[in-house]
């Protein structure tokens, strides 16, 4: 009896297969996972894997690629398994050591950029938990002829987030290992401020899509009981280290707008205001450094 020849995966075919057990597994969006993992690891973008739908795989294509779907089915993010994400236009590199840049940050970055206009030319800005430095290097980009500090506790990510300022050019970056504001230099002052602290309530981490849960860092996650023990802290202590007229603007969770609002409030912060991200959601609550 012959033995059945042996099956010769396409591009096409390889993405289908991927496509049905990523779906199977309940993952979101199977069909754009495969087809960016298979981008991926052939060098090529989106619209080569449709019109190249038919090419034969080589054995070590063959090989990587499942690999790269038996780790996408333990729901490791898509972004550690390319080693990049795009924020702001910026291809950042992104492993288990830093959260995964999201659209809803950029959001923070709008509100930090609007907030400062007036001092576009000679901005001073700190940014608090920094993680891959995503905030931090495009404000910089965007404005070339400010300083920025940007300061995280963890020196894992500090160590990604210098490895992004590099690739990027953002050379007005300097970086320091601190939690919070403790190792920020006395008399500091900073004309923005801007964090985008650990905001989810302890209680929820169980229930956050597996790709979260399991694979970024806890640390950067967990808020305490109710998502707000940072938050708390930096609206109270960021007011020594704001110039005049300097703005503090902190990213948080859905919900949490108008308790953030009234901590802002409660402290003297005056225009607070609130700013909602791409999906609408009130993400981002800033204001003017209080009086005296």
């Amino acid at each position: 009896m012959q033995a059945e020849p042996q099956k010769t995966w396409t591009i096409g075919s390889l993405v289908k297969w991927a496509t049905d057990d990523f779906r199977a597994r309940g993952i979101e969006n199977p069909r754009l996972d495969a087809e960016v993992l298979v981008a991926f690891a052939l060098g090529i973008d989106r619209t080569r894997v449709i019109i190249e739908s038919l090419r034969p795989l080589e054995p070590a294509e063959l090989a990587l690629l499942r690999d790269l779907v038996k780790r996408r089915r333990s729901r490791e993010p898509i972004a550690y398994l390319r080693g990049e994400r795009e924020f702001y236009g910026r291809a950042f590199r992104v492993d288990a050591r830093v959260l995964v840049p999201r659209p809803d940050t950029e959001a923070l970055v709008d509100v930090a950029l609007a907030r400062s206009a007036h001092v576009s030319l000679s901005m001073r800005l700190l940014d608090l938990c920094t993680g891959s430095g995503c905030v931090a290097i495009t404000m910089a980009r965007q404005r070339p002829t400010s300083t920025v500090l940007a300061s995280d506790i963890s020196p894992d990510a500090l160590a990604v987030a210098r490895e992004n300022a590099y690739r990027l050019g953002a050379y007005n970056v300097a970086f320091v290992e601190s939690d919070l504001f403790a190792n920020i230099p006395a008399g500091s002052r900073f004309d923005v401020i801007t964090a985008n602290p650990p905001y989810i309530a302890t209680g929820d981490i169980e229930g956050l899509m597996p790709d979260v849960r399991d694979f970024e860092p806890r640390g950067a996650l967990d808020g305490g009981a109710d998502g707000l023990d940072f938050v708390r802290t930096i609206v109270e202590v960021a007011p020594a280290f704001l110039a005049e007229g300097g703005v503090l603007a902190v990213e948080i969770g859905a919900g949490e707008a108008a308790a953030t609002r009234a901590l802002f409030e409660a402290r003297g912060y005056g225009d607070v205001s609130v700013d909602r991200d791409y999906g609408k959601i009130e993400r981002v609550v800033s204001g003017v450094r209080p009086r005296g």
